[in-house]
């Protein structure tokens, strides 16, 4: 099986319809999709900001938030557990963000449990930590 980590970054480009996109979407062809289920939070946080940035109308919130229920189905995703906070697994130069902490300790239980192919994220310091953690860019 050709698992993939999905980054929140790079899911929501998918979902809102970034420049990234089609390239996300060719990495994802005929991959199974994995993420922490702390995606599902920041996915709906950025959509609820945009909304309120007025960046977004109501009926692309909708819909962009119905994509999200329906994209969720698609997944294949591990919830943030004890085990996953006290590993002692980080990068060996950079300190990131809890919530990036999290994908990535995420990204390296799929790997270590069913391998995988690649990790996707377009935050240049996440893919760095990524890679410093010994995971697949």
């Amino acid at each position: 099986m050709n698992r993939v980590y999905l980054d929140t970054s790079a899911y929501l480009a998918v979902l809102l319809g970034e420049k990234q996109a089609s390239q996300i979407s060719r990495n994802l062809a005929r991959r199974v999709p994995c993420a922490s289920t702390l995606l599902l939070t920041e996915a709906e946080r950025n959509l609820v900001r945009l909304i309120r940035l007025e960046k977004l109308t109501s009926r692309d919130f909708d819909s962009a938030f119905t994509q999200l229920v329906q994209d969720r189905e698609k997944m294949v995703l591990r919830d943030l557990t004890p085990d996953l906070c006290l590993t002692r697994n980080f990068p060996l130069v950079r300190t990131p963000k809890s919530a990036d902490l999290v994908h990535l300790r995420t990204a390296h239980w799929f790997m270590q449990n069913g391998g995988l192919e690649s990790f996707l994220s377009l935050d240049e310091s996440q893919l760095q930590a990524a890679r410093e953690m010994g995971l697949p860019c």
